[in-house]
């Protein structure tokens, strides 16, 4: 089986380096880590000095401008670049715990199964919030999901993340790859196709990379509107699962999870940062009503409304 790792990448820091050295040890081995750079002027600052074909040989870069960059787009290009049999997905902020994530990532790729995502650990900096957040959208239990799983799951069936996930090309080919322009959520867009269309989603918890985000309020209800917008905007997908009962599970999770923590000082915040999300959500599956400066101000991606 031969596979590719794809990584957009933006002014990456020093960690890109330990990540790329991290994925040409994996006991799987890798084809080639295509990393697609936005503003070539920040990774030749990065990597000023270095012959990086020479340290790390499986690397290919490729760059384009910050207004040609689309969650969609991006990678769908970077896609039909890889004669791969599988390919993967990561960020650049997303660090493999062990040697085997590649491994354990794509071991049930295959029959009915059209991708795989990893689980997400947090951040040693990460706040007590976000370390229950990851906990309950990233368990220590694997399950695969399907259609027959709609009814109890709900939107959660549907969940993938690009942070970590290996694609099936085959089945990547049948349902027509990535959203080429989409603001948002290009990973569960093209999970939910799959779905409805008989395949199955794969969520591998020993596939573990470090990733996390101790976001502010503010930060919470731009991300919302983003994720509102993308599901808006495509109703023939989300329509079909309900989507704000998961919110409502995360809700009591965390505030039992406070509770047991001791840190019940905690939950008045936590429901302030629930309203921002919940704003932001709210305002974003009803964008199309919204004047346009007031899209500008509350969307995390203005780029998307430029173009």
């Amino acid at each position: 089986m031969k596979i590719d790792v794809i990584i957009p990448t933006y002014k990456p820091g020093e960690e890109l380096f330990e990540l790329l050295s991290r994925l040409e040890r994996q006991t799987l081995p890798v084809s080639r880590i295509h990393l697609v750079n936005t503003e070539k002027a920040y990774f030749d600052k990065l990597t000023k000095g270095m012959d990086l074909s020479k340290d790390y040989p499986r690397v290919f870069v490729s760059h384009i401008g910050k207004k040609e960059f689309d969650h969609g787009g991006t990678r769908r290009a970077a896609v039909e670049s890889s004669d791969a049999d599988v390919f993967v997905m990561l960020t650049q902020d997303a660090m493999p715990v062990d040697d085997r994530l590649l491994e354990n990532l794509t071991k049930d790729l295959s029959g009915d199964v059209a991708v795989a995502y990893g689980r997400q650990l947090p951040r040693r900096d990460s706040g007590v919030l976000e370390r229950i957040s990851r906990q309950f959208n990233y368990p220590d239990k694997s399950v695969v999901k399907g259609r027959l799983d709609m009814e109890k799951l709900g939107i959660k069936t549907f969940f993938c993340s690009n942070v970590c996930a290996a694609y099936r090309r085959d089945v990547y080919d049948k349902l027509g790859g990535f959203i080429p322009r989409t603001i948002f959520n290009e990973d569960m867009i093209y999970a939910g196709t799959a779905v409805l269309n008989g395949w199955k989603i794969a969520y591998e918890a020993d596939a573990m990379v470090i990733h996390s985000h101790n976001y502010s309020c503010m930060q919470q209800f731009h991300r919302n509107f983003d994720l509102g917008v993308s599901q808006a905007e495509y109703p023939e997908i989300f329509g079909a699962v309900k989507s704000e009962a998961e919110g409502k599970k995360l809700v009591r999770s965390t505030v039992r999870a406070l509770r047991d923590r001791g840190q019940i000082g905690k939950i008045p915040y936590f429901f302030l940062q629930t309203c921002f999300k919940y704003a932001g959500y709210r305002l974003g599956k009803r964008h199309k009503k919204l004047p346009k400066w007031l899209i500008l101000w509350a969307s995390d991606n203005k780029a998307y409304w430029k173009k």
